[in-house]
């Protein structure tokens, strides 16, 4: 196990990897896992094919919860005035705060941030030294690559056929 280094799971891939029944891939690094209190509610707010699996796989246990400062506004919007409060963008604002956090508060960890979402391989999303962000696609190829899976290609194939829209985008590009 690298105990320097943490997982943070963005939606679109906790959401790919329900689709494909495959979220025990997580764990294949033995890395800790950091599911960020905002991002579990954008994939449990609403009744979606997998929002109740992950309900359950964040409710295992085998998860840490961390608690932000985005997370706790969009509370306190959602109780202010439900139809003005913003939604976009905030898992990621949320771990653009955990992110920010390691960095000034452990940098002897690594937090590895990983994403699905097309526009944040494209944004302008600060990454403190001590982080790195990873692709859905790009993490399944590592875990192949390391023999903890025989096919990432399977991975992908299982969440389109169970109705995943799952990212085109290859990142990073190849």
């Amino acid at each position: 196990m690298a105990p320097n280094v943490v997982l943070l799971p963005d939606a679109g891939p906790l959401i790919t990897l329900a689709y494909a029944d495959a979220l025990d891939l997580l764990f294949k690094p033995d890395w800790p896992i950091v599911l960020v209190d905002m991002v579990l509610h954008e994939v449990t707010r609403n009744q979606t094919p997998t929002s109740e699996k992950l309900a359950q796989w964040a409710a295992a246990g085998r998860v840490s919860m961390r608690t932000t400062r985005t997370f706790a506004h969009h509370q306190q919007r959602l109780a202010a005035n439900p139809a003005a409060a913003r939604t976009a963008n905030l898992g990621e604002l949320a771990i653009q705060e955990t992110m920010n956090d390691f960095a000034l508060d452990q940098p002897q960890q690594t937090g590895v941030f990983l994403f699905e979402d097309h526009k944040i391989a494209r944004a302008s999303f600060l990454l403190p030294d001590n982080c790195r962000k990873i692709s859905t696609r790009a993490y399944l190829l590592f875990l192949e690559q390391q023999g903890w899976l025989v096919s990432a290609a399977d991975i992908e194939r299982r969440a389109i056929q169970a109705g995943r829209n799952f990212s085109k985008l290859r990142f990073p590009p190849e």
